[in-house]
């Protein structure tokens, strides 16, 4: 493979620096919170915070651990009556098995495809949501439970009043309380009036009141049963439950804003600063480690188990074909990279924080001390490695599983030999078991080390290094610091050990970092398809249904073949769109490697992937790769079996059908063999069309006038006094389930209607011949939702609705509509932010071809 050329690596380097900032503001944000959480615990020392986790009754836990319970029971309401918002019904067990998982892993790590939104696509486009329905699920989700913060926050100020922890004089409280749930009732009514509301320029459809008032109940039981959890746990304090939960909310309010994972840092320094001052600090800590441990951890390991005994045979043949089975497949992967993004961390911090001194005693007896500090540096490296991995076991890659599995068993041999951790070792174990019950989804040959680490990633490393750094600092603030620390090698010398430790861990990430930002990118491009590709790709073709896959033999577009070459996708580039034409052409079961593939050559040469004009019931491979739907438009597909020109409804077609045939209009189908020998008169049709209509060819998404390529198929032909005066070459496959047109093209002395009527006797053709469906093709932007939230959609129903002078998108679907086709949804896959935007206009740019060709047609 060759390497970019500076012109072709400097769009991937434009894409790190715009994205680079928002990276920045968050490392700075988690250095800032750790700074201000060290300044507040100033006077504490990590035995101290150790003792008070110890001294936590188990009445304390075991409220705390119920009230979790009582938590994730009310955030499955959400996921339920955003399916109601949306009008989908959807087995409350699935529900709830997707919610529990969804927010096991997005409270705890929430980032990139670790979020909770991610795992809803995953999961409830197989059940039939189109994605803009899980969009408006998400965005009601995260609206609601905004509005539900600020509806507890503003209860709790009403009840308490006086909360001296946010600084708050009584009445300001109250009054503030009492406008928060005013503003909030005001909702409701306007809800109850069926009213919209206007957020800058976006309208949004409120829904029934009663929607809701059960949404704001399920947000008022679930953030009072967190806050809750947190409660019993803190010492003694004379805070009431009301007051402590606004602070509690403030507090999650803050750490959700701050963009860090799970609000690390952020939380525990608003909590810190709100109550410490009426605790000792170093139960304050304790309880906020605790809290953490059961609030965030307890769950994750419970979703690892729930997903890991789905995968299970028993269970599998128990619940045969149930949806849940369904459910907890596809959200493995995802529940156990959290997990071990979670454990990975934990041998991280575990280098950086003493062992117990009976065990280093016990060591002592019978390991040399070489060997436990060997374990020791080696465990924390072990830990940002499998840090690292995470990211492949989220993506299903067969090297991750390997490299997971053979990490873990290693740290968990280490967790001996450095300290006796028992607790380390079992939590390992419990990892490694899930990972071998779930193996059979690790299917993805890819290798890690060609995989860019992304952004969301790399971000995620620092704050590693920046926790990992705080609490290093907080643990041994008694040491003072010298040189010879580094050199000290002793059974006691804790400090020393956590420092080469931390230092072993900086230095790979350091590695790691630079080698996901100044590798030279490689060009894992395809060259131009010669005559034996193009060969092998009518082969593939012609033993699959859909015709729009004969487009691969314009030639235009360059194709990757499966390892096996039974399929294949077609794509060509466009300044930094990688751009993917269909789903992959061939055996479904070869499409999700080539999707993977595809994704990956784009990311390694710093493109975008995008696949344009999918299929809805394939948007969940797409999904797996971390890549979103956006609507086209929809596709018009005649079902022949049920097509006739009876009733009031076909009278248009049946008049059209009859001035053509009295008009002395001949149809005939000409056979492959013949089409050379007319081609003179095609090309004489085809030019006058376009001097006609003043357009240029276009490629890519549609066909060209080509004669090699227009002579592969029949063609349709209409005669007036034995000259062609409109023709349609067609687009079949092998399989003759489905025909469609592609070039159509009249001369300017046709008839009236002439396309209407060549249609008309194509589909008679067809449906005489016992073909399945005729497809008409795409209408673009046609369907999309006049209440969906977004910028795509409502710039695509804007332009689609006033943008008929630039293009007939209304004309266009109307025309279509007279034959009585069903519609069908096709979108574009794409990374979020603006580069749907962007792969748009590089789309169009492609398929004009060129710059020129937008400009003038």
């Amino acid at each position: 493979m060759a390497e970019l050329t500076t012109d072709e690596q400097a769009p991937a380097w434009r894409a790190w620096a715009k994205g680079g900032a928002t990276g920045l503001v968050v490392l700075a944000v988690g250095a800032l919170a750790w700074t201000a959480l060290s300044h507040l615990a100033a006077e504490i020392s990590y035995r101290e915070v150790v003792d008070a986790l110890r001294a936590t009754p188990p009445w304390a836990l075991g409220a705390a651990l119920a009230a979790t319970g009582l938590s994730f029971l009310a955030l499955t309401f959400y996921d339920w009556t955003a399916l109601t918002y949306v009008g989908r019904k959807v087995p409350y067990p699935v529900i709830g098995l997707t919610s529990f998982c969804a927010y096991a892993v997005g409270n705890t790590v929430g980032f990139g495809p670790l979020t909770a939104g991610a795992i809803r696509y995953r999961f409830y486009t197989p059940h039939g949501l189109e994605p803009e329905e899980v969009a408006r699920i998400v965005g009601f989700v995260t609206a609601t439970f905004g509005l539900g913060v600020a509806g507890t926050t503003a209860l709790g100020l009403f009840i308490a009043g006086d909360v001296t922890g946010l600084g708050l004089p009584g009445w300001i409280g109250h009054a503030v309380g009492a406008i928060g749930l005013a503003l909030l009732a005001a909702l409701v009514v306007a809800s109850g009036r069926h009213e919209s509301l206007r957020i800058a320029r976006w309208t949004v459809d409120l829904p029934a009141p009663r929607l809701l008032l059960i949404q704001f109940a399920a947000t008022l039981v679930d953030i009072a049963a967190a806050g809750t959890v947190l409660w019993v746990l803190l010492p003694s304090i004379d805070i009431g439950l009301p007051a402590f939960i606004a602070i509690y909310a403030v507090a999650i309010g803050l750490g959700v804003l701050s963009h860090v994972p799970a609000g690390l840092g952020v939380f525990e320094t608003v909590v810190l600063a709100a109550v410490g001052g009426r605790a000792d600090t170093e139960q304050v800590l304790g309880a906020l480690l605790l809290y953490r441990i059961i609030y965030h951890v307890v769950p994750l390991l419970l979703a690892g188990l729930a997903v890991a005994l789905l995968e299970t045979r028993r269970a599998a043949l128990w619940l045969s074909g149930s949806r849940v089975v369904m459910a907890g497949r596809r959200l493995s992967p995802p529940v156990l990279g959290a997990l071990t993004l979670l454990l990975a961390s934990m041998l991280v911090f575990s280098g950086v924080t003493p062992a117990d001194d009976s065990r280093l005693d016990l060591l002592s007896g019978f390991l040399p001390l070489p060997l436990v500090e060997g374990a020791h540096f080696l465990s924390s490296v072990l830990g940002l490695m499998l840090f690292v991995v995470a990211r492949g076991v989220t993506y299903r890659l067969d090297g991750a599983w390997w490299a997971a599995v053979s990490i873990v068993l290693a740290a968990m041999v280490l967790a001996l030999a450095k300290a006796l951790a028992l607790t380390e070792m079992v939590l390992l174990a419990l990892l490694l078991t899930l990972l071998l019950l779930a193996r059979g989804e690790f299917t993805r040959k890819a290798s890690l080390l060609h995989s860019a680490l992304t952004r969301p990633w790399l971000v995620a490393v620092g704050l590693l290094l920046i926790t990992a750094l705080s609490v290093l600092f907080f643990v041994y603030k008694g040491v003072d610091y010298t040189h010879d620390l580094w050199w000290q090698f002793e059974f006691s010398g804790e400090a020393p050990r956590g420092l080469r430790a931390l230092l072993g861990v900086t230095l790979l990430a350091g590695m790691v970092a630079a080698w996901a930002l100044l590798r030279p990118a490689v060009l894992a491009d395809q060259p131009p398809p010669d005559a034996q590709a193009l060969a092998r790709a009518r082969a593939v073709i012609d033993a699959q249904p859909r015709p729009g896959a004969q487009l691969a033999l314009l030639g235009d577009k360059k194709l990757l073949f499966s390892d096996n070459g039974a399929a294949f996708i077609m794509y060509a580039r466009q300044g930094r769109s990688w751009i993917a034409l269909f789903d992959p052409v061939g055996p479904e079961e070869e499409w999700a490697p080539l999707i993977w593939r595809f994704v990956e050559m784009a990311r390694a040469s710093g493109g975008r992937a995008v696949f344009y004009q999918v299929t809805p019931e394939n948007l969940a491979l797409y999904a797996d790769v971390g890549l979103v739907a956006f609507k086209l438009g929809e596709e018009a597909r005649i079902d022949l079996a049920n097509f006739d020109l009876k009733g009031p409804k076909r009278a248009n077609l049946r008049n059209s059908s009859n001035r053509c045939e009295k008009a002395g209009l001949e149809f005939a189908l000409v056979g492959v063999e013949d089409v050379p020998a007319i081609m003179t008169e095609l090309r004489a049709v085809s030019d006058d069309w376009m001097e006609a209509h003043n357009v240029r060819e276009k490629r890519f998404s549609l066909g060209a006038f080509l004669p090699d390529y227009v002579a592969l198929r029949p063609v349709a032909v209409l005669r007036l006094r034995g000259r062609i005066v409109a023709f349609a070459s067609l687009m079949m496959t092998g399989q003759r389930q489905e025909a469609s047109i592609d070039l159509m093209r009249f001369s300017s002395d046709a008839p009236p209607a002439v396309m209407e009527y060549l249609l008309l006797r194509l589909i008679q053709h067809f449906k005489a011949e016992g073909y399945g469906h005729f497809n008409l093709g795409m209408a673009p932007l046609s369907g999309l939702s006049a209440s969906a939230v977004g910028l795509w959609q409502q710039v695509g129903r804007a332009v689609y609705e006033r943008g008929d002078r630039f293009y007939n998108f209304s004309g266009l679907r109307s025309f279509k509509s007279k034959f009585g086709p069903g519609w069908e949804a096709r979108y574009m896959a794409v990374p979020g932010g603006l580069n749907p935007m962007l792969a748009l206009a590089d789309i169009t740019v492609l398929i004009a071809g060129g710059l020129r060709g937008v400009v003038g047609k």
